[in-house]
């Protein structure tokens, strides 16, 4: 990969982005850190997209994506079109199924929004990706949430940004999904698996956790993955989400970019 395409997933500082000079600050420890793209997420109310982009442009970082309100997708998807016009920006994802699926129908049921909200932003050079948790791990006759997804809706229309994290703790296997879904996902989050005493499940920087990052890394880049996006919810070292971010460009950066 190349190191401009590692990126920050903004979810992981959204604390410390809740004002536009909250936003600048961010942005400037962000690129001292070495990111040179990000993707927006988890920005406060009071901060416009062609505030965020001008203060992205100033840092030298591009915004490579973002992620909406899920109900956006569904009720007012031309706001989601004109926020990523005003970024100039092409990839977007869904975050999480907000009309439940608890029932084959009900993901059915998503699928269809999902794919046409995916149809109208293509007519505008846009492309629409899919971000799972574990709960798309759940079997419907057989098949997962997240297969039933992928199954049901045009390739063009809806493409994936799988989350390594949530793969592992759905039980999927992170290479299987990239090698299922090569040609069909622009951009992956990367975030590590870990385990502290007694028995409790964190998210950790990447490298510090025990999923198999070189065997990862190496199917995605047999891929056409072009953003490979560092996110970490919470867990952050020393409480710090720019230090867990710091950790986790360095371990990407040293052993798989060029």
């Amino acid at each position: 990969m190349k190191v401009e395409k590692i990126a920050l997933q903004c979810f992981t500082i959204r604390d410390h982005m809740k004002t536009l000079e909250d936003f600048k600050v961010s942005m400037e420890k962000v690129k001292n850190i070495g990111y040179q793209s990000v993707q927006l997420s988890g920005v406060g109310a009071e901060v416009s997209m062609a505030d965020a982009k001008k203060v992205c442009d100033d840092n030298g970082l591009t915004v490579c994506a973002t992620h909406e309100s899920s109900a956006l997708f569904v009720d007012d998807v031309d706001t989601v079109i004109q926020r990523l016009n005003d970024l100039d920006c092409k990839l977007t994802a869904y975050p999480f199924p907000h009309l439940g699926i608890e029932s084959e129908e009900a993901v059915l049921d998503l699928c269809k929004h999902l794919d046409a909200a995916g149809a109208k932003m293509q007519e505008h050079g846009q492309t629409l990706t899919y971000h799972n948790h574990n709960h798309e791990f759940v079997k419907f006759n057989g098949k997962t949430v997240l297969d039933i997804i992928y199954d049901n809706t045009d390739p063009k229309n809806l493409q994936g940004e799988i989350d390594c994290y949530w793969i592992h703790a759905g039980g999927g296997d992170c290479v299987e999904w990239i090698e299922k879904l090569s040609g069909r996902m622009p951009m992956i989050h990367l975030k590590d698996y870990g385990v502290e005493l007694p028995r409790e499940v964190k998210i950790k920087e990447i490298g510090h956790g025990n999923l198999n990052w070189h065997s990862i890394i190496a199917a995605a880049e047999k891929t056409p993955i072009e953003w490979y996006i560092i996110e970490q919810d919470n867990n952050w070292i020393n409480d710090d989400p720019f230090e867990s971010a710091a950790i986790s460009f360095k371990y990407v950066s040293e052993n798989f970019a060029s």
